[in-house]
């Protein structure tokens, strides 16, 4: 890859104002009326879009080839591109002219001022005020992912010694395996990778606070929970009315699963918490496989990794979207590196944008089963959106979701989709047992494993809360562990198989604390958008029932969707939803979702302790 650089000439070049100077020539232009504050904005946004636009597609590269190829080499390119694109987006001319700009906001039309106020957030994540801080964050960052993409993880059985295992061989057991022994063993050797990350995450928080203070944030999560345009306060109370809707059914399913599970490994229940080992999740987010009788796995069987991506995309080109550009499987990495190679990647499912157009590329490790036909599915959404908004139309700064959780939500609505009956029955991947099942067991399977209800306490509980306070500095260096099990016990009701002693850090285990952090209310608020859009939609659109609907063929679903997609960051995120379901943020479609489950969930724990206070 060529490195790309720029001297702090060249970036202040690129970035004033056409007609010279700086924010007070500006404002001395604007004010004897030699030039309107649009005509001037127009100016700045044009060149700062021309210098800042090549260095990010530069940073994009360096990041995807760090990703997907872990190396020193890889990862020092990753980090001088992220300070080459940091210098730019953060030179104080650049604040302060955007600043002086939205002085004038009410001569501004509105995309104007949200590329101003885009300008201004990514100045916030770089301050060129403080370029040594800036610079040790990026290196951290990079280091950190490199730690946490190139670990081995290693079992500790004494029948299989020193033999190393991926994250998928983890998964596996955990969804598969009865041995309560190989289920502690797998669970233990998954949170191994923390070590290794505790004092890099210590070190991060550190830097991250320091950027975000540094343009007047609280911290590190108030500058990303900007971007939603509410203060922390208001994000929190947003989550915890998400938490509080769920709660009551999330106690009956806590309870149903837990003596489900003690029956699958012939022990006792246990009265209160479920220990972590005991789920088919490595954090409880999920719970797969907990339902019988309807093996969605089974149809996948003879199929190959690549027929995963290829019927996601043909599902997207059904309802009326493009076929994905051939740049889409000619760069992307979608499949597990083959056996005896080498090279290390990032585990985690991922989509890219690199340059804002047509290069769009996807991070997976599909192997043909249903949980990674649902990820493909889910991630083709992003791709879609990508593609969706990439026109003239909408600026390249305002070339995201209308915001982060719109983006999440569409994968997740993709996803849900995915799993309707009437379609995996269309497309050949339904067994008639799971076709003659008693729709109440699909729906119990959607609650587990789904992007749902109990999916909510862990993202808009555990997640949110831990790096609010983390961030906040209310949970001390040698409380990591101790305050996250204590989160874990209140809002899931999980409780560590043996004790987590402050030298592991088990919430570094998690991806997006480390390389996307304090962003997880993302997909909290995409989980309560995806069922709005699918209620919308199945109800208003298809005339089918929500919980057993088809949109595979439907072009005005597809229309329908789009219409939401092109906008991109356009408008205010909280209008699009109301024009597009005739509401604002609401649990309430998802609630009346899953409304079938309460009372067969009733009957099925009669006579047991419902939840785990």
């Amino acid at each position: 890859m060529e490195r790309i650089t720029t001297d702090r000439r060249t970036v202040l070049r690129l970035a004033l104002l056409a007609a010279g100077g700086g924010p007070m020539a500006l404002a001395r232009a604007v004010d004897a009326g030699q030039e309107s504050a649009q005509d001037a904005a127009n100016a700045f946004l044009s060149r700062y879009v021309e210098g800042w636009l090549p260095l990010d597609t530069a940073s994009s590269e360096a990041a995807w080839v760090a990703m997907t190829d872990v190396s020193p080499a890889h990862t020092e390119e990753q980090v001088e591109a992220t300070l080459t694109v940091s210098r730019f987006v953060g030179d104080p001319e650049v604040i302060r002219t955007a600043r002086a700009l939205l002085e004038q906001a009410d001569a501004l039309d509105d995309p104007t001022v949200r590329q101003l106020r885009k300008v201004l957030l990514r100045a916030a994540e770089a301050p060129g005020t403080i370029p040594d801080v800036v610079r040790e964050r990026a290196e951290a960052e990079a280091n950190q992912s490199a730690i946490q993409d190139g670990f081995v993880y290693q079992l500790d059985d004494p029948q299989r010694p020193e033999e190393p295992i991926t994250p998928n061989g983890i998964d596996r057991i955990l969804v598969e395996s009865d041995d309560l022994d190989e289920r502690r063993i797998a669970w233990e050797t998954s949170k191994t990778v923390g070590v290794p990350l505790r004092d890099g995450l210590l070190r991060l928080r550190d830097l991250r606070n320091q950027v975000a203070r540094e343009l007047g944030y609280d911290d590190f999560f108030a500058l990303q929970v900007a971007d939603y345009g509410i203060s922390v306060d208001e994000m929190i109370a947003l989550c915890d009315g998400f938490v509080s809707t769920v709660t009551p059914l999330y106690e009956q399913l806590h309870t149903w699963a837990k003596h489900r599970l003690a029956g699958r490994y012939g022990a006792e229940a246990p009265e209160g918490l479920i220990p972590a080992h005991w789920l088919p999740n490595r954090w409880g987010q999920l719970w797969p496989g907990l339902v019988e009788g309807i093996d969605l796995d089974a149809p996948f069987a003879s199929k190959s990794p690549e027929f995963i991506t290829e019927q996601a995309e043909r599902f997207y080109v059904s309802i009326g979207f493009p076929g994905l550009p051939r740049s889409f499987y000619e760069k992307s990495d979608l499949y597990p590196v083959p056996p005896g190679s080498s090279r290390k990647k990032n585990s985690h499912a991922s989509a890219w944008h690199i340059d804002l157009e047509e290069d769009v590329r996807s991070l997976m490790s599909i192997e043909p089963d249903a949980r990674w036909f649902n990820t493909a599915h889910h991630e083709l959404g992003h791709i879609y959106y990508y593609i969706a908004y990439s026109r003239p139309e909408v600026p390249h700064l305002l070339r995201g979701g209308a915001n982060r959780a719109f983006h999440e939500g569409i994968g997740d609505l993709i996803g849900l989709a995915a799993g309707q009956r009437p379609y995996l029955k269309e497309v050949g991947l339904l067994t008639p047992e799971a076709e003659a099942a008693d729709p109440v067991t699909f729906l119990l399977d959607t609650a587990l494993d789904g992007a749902s209800i109990v999916f909510l306490p862990f993202s808009a509980g555990l997640m949110t809360h831990w790096e609010r306070d983390f961030y906040a500095g209310t949970i001390p260096d040698d409380g990591l562990n101790a305050s996250w099990w204590g989160m874990k016990a209140k809002y899931q009701g999980i409780a560590p198989p043996s004790p987590r002693p402050e030298s592991f850090c088990d919430p570094s285990t998690k991806t997006h604390i480390n390389d996307d952090p304090a962003q997880y209310y993302d997909y909290a608020i995409g989980t309560v958008i995806k069922f709005q859009l699918h209620d919308h939609i199945a109800r208003d659109i298809l005339g089918q029932d929500p919980r057993d609907c088809n949109y595979y063929g439907n072009k005005q679903v597809g229309d329908f969707l789009r219409s939401i997609l092109e906008v991109g960051a356009t408008r205010d995120w909280d209008t699009v939803l109301r024009e597009a379901t005739g509401s604002g943020l609401s649990a309430g479609a998802m609630m009346s979702y899953f409304e079938p489950l309460n009372g067969w969930l009733a009957e099925q724990n009669a006579g047991r302790k419902v939840g785990w206070s």
